[in-house]
């Protein structure tokens, strides 16, 4: 149950992402459209200037600047926010409402300014309301409904009032316009389709290609990280703590008689034996500290920032927290430990782990189950 469980969380967290993306699309390429729609609306009043009435042109784009200030507004708060906030659940209403509003605003007014007796004129205005529907399509393209939604509210009006217009040429224009918008549907859900495969696979292959970084870091049986992974982190947090004057303590540890363990219960006990090590060993640790498995059953740990009296205390810990581990048929499970300090940092990292490495086999010549300090 646990597989399709974590497929569905998989396949919902892209959902999110994918959506995600979709959004920031949206924004990024339609802030051009923003000032187009604005831009078409002074042109087409430019043009027409002496075929329609002034007073409803000031109206209109009056009312248009008003809508236009507020997209940009919008527009403005969404570029300033953090990007953790870009969300759709914050962003895409308060997208609708004003591309909705504005779209509304532009169809509405071009059928006002429509004159009645003028087929120049009409021409002009349906001319102009198609090359909005198209900006429509590039500039929305991420979102199938919200360019519907756009074209139909900007032809709709004069496309509707053209079709019951005495004319031929002003039916055949509206009939036109109307094939038009048939094919701009058609393409923005062949557009929107693409889109949202183009955002799924680029999400999935990086989800992928996370699970297999991750998987190459960490060591499978115990869930520390693997050895190359260890020294990577390692060499980086020794670099730190040198260049801020840090102590840096670094502990190796190696399972007592675990060969033996392996003989005589067999390698599934053993394999059992190194993940409960590794559930011991990552959760006595804190967040900053390095740990992994260099190996068969010897482990590794950086403490920063640490002094090598704490460390020996940790460790002291740890050997009792081993010690009490309950795995049957083993008993007596232990451990020894070795302990060295950069001091005063004048070390490099190979030689603080080779001096930990020589504790720990001054601990197993003592007897086992304990801590040396180098």
């Amino acid at each position: 149950m646990d597989g399709p469980r974590s497929r569905n969380g998989q396949d919902c967290f892209i959902a999110e992402q994918v959506r995600t993306d979709r959004l920031q699309q949206l924004f990024r390429q339609s802030v051009s459209a923003v000032f187009g729609s604005y831009l078409a609306a002074i042109m087409l009043s430019w043009l027409c200037w002496d075929r329609f009435e002034h007073s409803v042109i000031f109206w209109w784009l009056a009312i248009l600047t008003a809508s236009t200030l507020l997209r940009i507004a919008m527009f403005v708060a969404y570029f300033r926010s953090d990007e953790s906030k870009r969300t759709p659940q914050r962003w895409e209403r308060k997208y609708w409402i004003t591309l909705m509003l504005s779209a509304g605003i532009w169809g509405g007014g071009a059928f006002v300014l429509m004159p009645a007796d003028d087929l120049l004129s009409q021409a002009l205005v349906m001319l102009f309301t198609v090359g909005m529907s198209v900006s429509a399509v590039s500039c929305y393209s991420a979102y199938r409904d919200m360019t519907l939604v756009s074209i139909g509210l900007v032809l709709f009006p004069c496309t509707a009032w053209l079709l019951f217009q005495p004319s031929s040429i002003q039916v055949g224009m509206a009939l036109s316009i109307l094939v038009f918008a048939a094919f701009a549907a058609r393409a923005t859900h062949k557009m929107s389709q693409a889109l949202e495969i183009a955002f799924r696979l680029t999400r999935e292959m990086e989800q992928a290609n996370s699970i297999s970084t991750r998987a190459a870091q960490t060591d499978e049986l115990t869930g520390l990280k693997s050895r190359r992974a260890f020294f990577e982190h390692a060499q980086q947090l020794y670099n730190e703590c040198k260049s801020n004057r840090l102590g840096l303590c670094a502990v190796m540890l190696d399972m007592d008689h675990f060969k033996h363990i392996n003989d005589t219960y067999g390698h599934q006990v053993g394999d059992q034996v190194l993940r409960e090590m590794g559930v011991v060993i990552s959760s006595s640790f804190r967040a900053t500290d390095i740990h992994g498995r260099l190996g068969g059953e010897e482990f590794a740990i950086l403490l920063p920032d640490t002094s090598i009296e704490v460390a020996t205390q940790i460790a002291e810990q740890l050997i009792d927290t081993i010690a009490g581990l309950m795995i049957e048929p083993v008993h007596g499970i232990s451990a020894s430990l070795g302990v060295a300090s950069t001091g005063a940092c004048s070390k490099d990292l190979h030689s603080l782990m080779n001096d930990a490495d020589k504790a720990l086999y001054r601990a197993k010549a003592l007897g086992r189950n304990r801590v040396a300090v180098a």
